[in-house]
């Protein structure tokens, strides 16, 4: 008689890891919404290249409105299209993959930063703490909006200066909150241990206690995606953001503002999906924030 295979250890706790989360997820309807509209925003970005939409900067017919078809049949204008005849449906998704690209790099960038600055603070301590402190208090004390500006004007507008830009700004706030729970999580047994073992300062900070303080991070992470995704729309509203021609959600809104009264759509599409975006990211936050409260 054929014995059924027995799961292994490992497949058993990966079950029930899954299985924790999909119940947790459900206690919480802000991380199954928020979820939901970023894994939107996502699959939209991923897909776009096989989708049938027209090219985002062909120019077609101006100033059609949502739901309209082009004169020849050809084409179905979904949400219109712009003051150049640019499809926006087209430019909405294709624009995604750019914020979605470009803000998770540029977040990414700055945590890499500020988690190792933070680190170096909260358990290194002396002069590290000092100065790193020091530094993130002077950064801070700059409205984050004016930073970016003064940081894109002095070395120009490209996706790689903004990913400097962002990571310039937000390293600090990062390293405030690194070093606050790696104050406390420093006194735990485990890292005495580890210290009892030999083990190097490096060794303690990276794999002692950056796991231990994950939590945290991972509803700020939520968060910063969303302040970075309006810190981006800003930018590109004032023309220092994506360069063009490819779309950029705050350039889209910044280039129909003058003709909202007979074009509004053109403006009001990619605001809204600015809002929706911001908003998925929040609510994230909020439903994991929630979660470990309660566990």
């Amino acid at each position: 008689m054929a014995t059924i295979p027995r799961p292994t250890p490992s497949r058993s706790r990966r079950r029930r890891s899954l299985l924790a989360l999909l119940a947790a997820a459900r206690e919480s309807p802000l991380v199954v919404g928020g979820a939901a509209i970023v894994l939107f925003w996502v699959a939209v970005a991923v897909l776009a290249p096989w989708l049938p939409l027209p090219d985002p900067n062909q120019p077609l017919e101006p100033f059609r409105p949502p739901l309209s078809v082009s004169a020849d049949g050809s084409t179905t204008f979904w949400l219109g299209t712009d003051h150049k005849g640019r499809d926006i449906l087209s430019r909405l998704i294709w624009g995604a993959r750019r914020v979605l690209i470009w803000a998770t790099l540029a977040t990414a960038s700055a945590y890499g930063v500020g988690i190792v600055m933070g680190l170096a603070a909260g358990y290194l301590g002396r002069i590290w703490d000092e100065a790193l402190s020091f530094l993130a208090n002077i950064l801070l004390s700059f409205p984050v909006m004016v930073l970016y500006i003064v940081i894109i004007t002095r070395i120009g507008a490209s996706p790689l200066n903004i990913v400097l830009a962002v990571t310039f700004a937000s390293a600090p706030g990062i390293m405030r909150i690194v070093r606050g729970l790696v104050l406390d999580l420093k006194t735990r047994d485990y890292v005495a241990a580890a210290e009892v073992r030999g083990e190097s300062p490096w060794w303690i900070m990276f794999v002692e206690l950056l796991p231990n303080a994950r939590g945290p991070l991972v509803v700020d992470a939520c968060l910063r995606m969303g302040y970075t995704t309006i810190a981006l729309a800003t930018l590109g509203f004032l023309g220092l953001g994506l360069p063009p021609p490819d779309p950029d959600w705050g350039a889209m809104v910044a280039e129909t503002l003058p003709m909202g009264a007979f074009a509004g759509h053109a403006m009001i599409f990619p605001a809204l999906a600015i809002s929706s975006l911001v908003l998925g990211f929040n609510m994230l936050a909020d439903g994991l924030r929630e979660m470990s409260l309660k566990e």
